[in-house]
C-alpha cells in the first residue's frame, strides 16, 4: 500500500569520498549511499534537520521509506545502518537498501480496534488494555498492510486477544513465535478493589478460624 509509506527526501551527491562527505556536512546534509536491487549504489544527501526529526519520532531503521531523489525513479528502501559520531552521537553517514517489490522485511503495524460498542464486557464498565498498539511482522515489501483488525465484538471482561485470534493480512506473519498479548477487557477499578476487598476479608475470616481453632486446642 504505497500510499501509507511515508517519504524521504534526498538529493544525488555528485562527489564522493570523504571529502565529499565532509562537504555535505558543512552544508547542513547528511550524507549516504542507497545500495541493493542489482542498481550502481547511489551516493546521496540528506537534510540534517528532517533527518534528525525522523530519527527522533523512533523506528526508523524498521520503518519502509519511499525514497525522492529528484531526477531517479522513487524506490522503495529500508535504513541498515546509521552511523554516528562517537562524542556527539549526531548521525554522520547513512545506508539504504533498495528493496524489490517480493522482498521480505519485518515492520510494526497498526493494530486498528473496531466494534467496541458490541463488546459486552467495555458496556458493564471494563476497560480495554491494549498491550501492543503495534504488531512487528514479516510482510512482502510490495503488499505491506496498512493496519490489522482486531474485533471486539462479544469479548466479556476477562477476554483475552492473542495474536492467534488476529486474522492477518496475506503473506504477513509475526516476528514472535509464542502466541502473545494484544490486548485484554480488564475489570473497572472500582470491581478491581471491591474484589480485593473481600479477597482480604476471606483471608482475615481464614486467620480469624484458624486462630480459634488453636486456642480451643490448647
Amino acid at each position: 500500500m504505497a500510499g501509507q509509506i511515508p517519504d524521504l527526501h534526498a538529493e544525488a551527491r555528485t562527489g564522493t569520498g570523504k571529502g565529499a562527505a565532509r562537504q555535505a556536512r558543512r552544508d547542513g546534509m547528511v550524507p549516504g549511499i542507497v545500495y541493493g536491487g542489482d542498481v550502481d549504489p547511489l551516493p546521496i544527501n540528506i537534510p540534517y534537520n528532517a533527518l534528525i526529526k525522523r530519527l527522533k519520532n523512533g523506528r526508523f531503521l524498521s520503518t519502509l521509506w519511499n525514497l525522492k531523489v529528484e531526477g531517479q525513479d522513487d524506490v522503495r528502501v529500508i535504513c541498515r545502518s546509521v552511523q554516528r559520531d562517537v562524542v556527539k552521537d549526531l548521525p554522520t553517514h547513512i545506508d539504504l537498501l533498495r528493496l524489490r517489490r517480493t522482498s521480505r522485511i519485518s515492520l510494526f503495524i497498526h493494530v486498528d480496534f473496531i466494534n467496541e460498542d458490541k463488546a459486552p464486557g467495555l458496556k458493564k464498565g471494563g476497560v480495554l488494555t491494549v498491550v501492543r498498539p503495534e504488531v512487528e511482522l514479516n510482510v512482502v515489501a510490495g503488499d505491506i498492510p496498512e493496519l490489522i483488525t482486531v474485533d471486539l465484538e462479544g469479548m466479556e471482561i476477562g477476554d483475552i486477544v492473542h495474536i492467534s485470534d488476529v486474522t492477518l493480512p496475506k503473506g504477513a506473519k509475526p516476528t514472535v513465535e509464542r502466541d502473545f498479548v494484544i490486548a485484554n477487557i480488564s475489570a473497572p477499578s472500582s470491581l478491581r478493589a471491591s474484589e480485593d476487598e473481600e479477597a482480604e476479608e476471606v483471608a482475615a475470616d481464614e486467620v480469624e478460624t484458624v486462630a480459634e481453632s488453636e486456642a480451643s486446642d490448647d
